[in-house]
């Protein structure tokens, strides 16, 4: 068995195994169901995503057999999403959504070569996502008092931590063959961060919430899943993608320079919050 697969069969956890007897709408908070519709489309889609790395990743059978398994987890993590969503609002169709979804956000399914401009680059941005997950199914754990959504958050975010494991175990493949400055992947890192708020969260948040007929706007969508999102993060969430984040990028973890950033990365959340909560009210 390879490094990958060992990594990829760690832990296993399905639908069934959810605690939904425990289900209890009482305990469903209006902003956490809002954010968890639209993640719940997000990771569905990841078999467009798959193909894409395939796409980019060619040359390697290996990775490619491991974004099939990689994306089979991702599209569990937005069914179980899904389901309890639909059980917190019976007016919810995840089906329906998730298609508005892919009518209105694509992958470029075309795309022979990676948009970070190198394979290196695109190892570094996955890093980056499965950071950025990690930490906010976590965050979503920690925020929930619905015991079935705890559960299904807490698997995902553990999840999310073998698939950062898995692509920076090809990451550090890739830079032996293709090395890449510090600056460079720094470079990167910060860029995949600012794209947060590109069109897959807003997109997504609007296809899961928006009512039939609504016009999308980028602006207005981003403004309320940022307001949504954000109040669930406690600084200790923000310390942990920022660790992850350093040793992605060649930085040393644990550091004067990670305790800045540590502090650059909480205020800058903070005032984004309460500038999207200004906006949005």
């Amino acid at each position: 068995m390879s490094w990958a697969n060992e990594v990829m069969s760690n832990t296993r956890w399905t639908i069934a195994d959810l605690p939904w007897d425990q289900f209890n709408p009482m305990k469903v908070d209006a902003d956490l169901l809002a954010v968890a519709k639209a993640a719940s489309l997000v990771e569905y889609n990841a078999r467009d995503y798959a193909r894409y790395l395939s796409n980019v990743f060619s040359g390697d059978a290996e990775f490619q057999q491991s974004m099939k398994s990689w994306a089979e987890e991702e599209v569990q993590h937005g069914a179980a999403l899904g389901q309890w969503a639909e059980r917190a609002d019976p007016e919810f169709n995840f089906a329906k959504a998730s298609a508005r979804y892919s009518a209105g956000f694509r992958v470029d399914l075309n795309a022979q070569t990676s948009i970070r401009g190198s394979q290196v680059g695109e190892l570094i941005a996955r890093c980056i996502v499965e950071t950025g997950t990690s930490s906010y199914y976590t965050a979503l754990a920690d925020a929930t008092a619905e015991p079935v959504l705890k559960a299904i958050c807490r698997n995902i975010a553990a999840d999310e931590l073998r698939h950062y494991k898995l692509f920076y175990g090809y990451l550090k493949r890739y830079l032996s063959r293709d090395a890449i400055n510090r600056l460079q992947r720094i470079k990167i890192g910060l860029a995949r961060i600012g794209e947060s708020e590109d069109d897959e969260l807003a997109y997504a948040y609007f296809a899961a919430n928006a009512p039939a007929g609504a016009v999308y706007d980028h602006n207005t969508y981003t403004t309320i899943y940022a307001a949504q999102a954000y109040r669930f993060y406690r600084r200790h969430h923000v310390e942990r993608v920022v660790a992850m984040v350093f040793k992605a990028c060649g930085l040393k973890p644990h550091t004067v320079w990670q305790g800045i950033a540590n502090r650059v990365a909480w205020q800058l959340l903070r005032v984004r919050h309460v500038r999207a909560m200004r906006k949005a009210a």
